[in-house]
């Protein structure tokens, strides 16, 4: 199977998992969340980089809020302040 083929694979696994009810969502979101960029980069290997750049815009897209989510994390802001909590009537 060739990696466009995967990807659409990928696409309708991942519109599955959106029906589904938020608390059954998170461990197959992130297994989405960790295969994209596999899937993605094998897309960009066989088809070039416009393809590449489409699909990447994609997930981007589709992931944003985890994505910032990590991103917040990882530079250092607590679990609040990642999801955009406002503490103690502060604005």
């Amino acid at each position: 199977m060739n990696a466009l083929m995967l990807g659409c694979v990928w696409v309708l696994v991942a519109t599955g998992v959106a029906l589904l009810p938020m608390r059954y969502q998170y461990i197959p979101g992130a297994l989405l969340l960790l295969a994209a960029p596999v899937l993605i980069w094998q897309i960009g290997l066989s088809y070039g980089w416009v393809p590449l750049v489409l699909a990447a815009a994609a997930f981007v897209s589709m992931f944003r809020k985890p994505l910032r989510y990590l991103a917040l994390r990882a530079a250092g802001k607590t679990r609040d302040e990642a999801m955009g909590r406002v503490r103690d009537g502060a604005q």
